[in-house]
């Protein structure tokens, strides 16, 4: 499997933060990289990707987005990311960061737990100007790989405040604060404990909710039930698991905390509208693309 984070260590351009920003305009990549790219890859990174002409397709865990120009998606970590092969010319900014570098910024940005599940922001046109500019300017800055740190981290806060402000824009929630972080705290309870399988009842408790008001939330924001959403989770782990390292279903099932295998191969071809097997075949054949 290709951790895109080894191939783009070669590229970071600050001696002390793991930051970079990059026109594919002006990069040179490497011989080979820019082919691995294009296959199915993960990264312990944060990547934003700017377009600003030409037009293409992303999938992030097989879920495809199309892009264009104005448009930015962004990419979490261990996302299982692909890009189409392009048909035109694009050009585009593209920031990575790691979390070590996101936790020296003096606030932490929702955006970054993606709890509307929408990962493609669109700028009006005076927030996009301020956008390209400020890659512009952190470019430029990153050119120095001594560059003050505080600069750095300055612009990038004010870049991170400008996604955040769109996104919570775009998707239109912003009234809904308390509701908000109600299914935040649920997102992050999942994140970290989806492959124990927590009963729906605890986690209502936890979040000082009734059961039928945690579905009510999570419904709100995620158009599925409590349990459909861990579901869901422990299906996009099977899926990148099993791209990312030879495993059988049945040892998949046990990792995933799932005692009958014979069960969990079910849900995944109910949930997915494919085998095990056949699956795993089509990553394959991906990744010779």
């Amino acid at each position: 499997m290709l951790d895109n984070t080894v191939l783009l260590e070669s590229l970071t351009q600050h001696d002390r933060l793991s930051i970079r920003v990059t026109a594919n305009c002006h990069i040179q990549l490497p011989p080979g990289v820019l082919q691995k790219l294009l296959t199915p890859h993960r990264s312990r990174l944060y990547s934003f990707i700017l377009l600003l002409q030409g037009g293409g397709v992303h999938a992030l865990d097989l879920q495809a987005y199309p892009l264009q120009a104005g448009q930015l998606l962004f990419v979490l970590p261990q996302q299982l990311h692909h890009i189409s092969p392009r048909k035109e010319p694009v050009q585009s900014f593209n920031l990575t960061v790691d979390e070590r570098c996101l936790s020296l910024l003096p606030k932490t940005f929702l955006l970054l737990l993606n709890p509307l599940n929408n990962p493609v922001l669109t700028f009006d046109a005076p927030s996009l100007e301020r956008v390209k500019a400020l890659f512009q300017t952190l470019q430029q800055l990153l050119a120095n790989r001594q560059a003050n740190m505080d600069l750095v981290l300055a612009h990038l806060n004010t870049l991170l405040t400008e996604f955040n402000h769109t996104y919570f824009t775009n998707n239109e929630r912003q009234e809904q604060e308390g509701n908000l972080s109600k299914f935040i705290d649920f997102k992050r309870m999942v994140e970290e404990e989806f492959m124990e399988q927590p009963a729906v009842q605890t986690l209502a408790a936890r979040l000082s909710l009734t059961t039928n008001g945690l579905y009510n939330i999570v419904k709100q924001y995620a158009g599925v039930s409590p349990k459909e959403f861990m579901t869901n989770r422990l299906i996009i782990e099977a899926q990148r698991k099993l791209y990312y390292a030879e495993t059988t279903a049945k040892e998949l099932a046990y990792e995933l905390g799932f005692s009958d295998p014979g069960y969990f191969s079910r849900l995944f071809k109910k949930s997915t509208g494919k085998s095990i097997t056949q699956f795993v075949k089509e990553m394959q054949d991906l990744s010779l693309i």
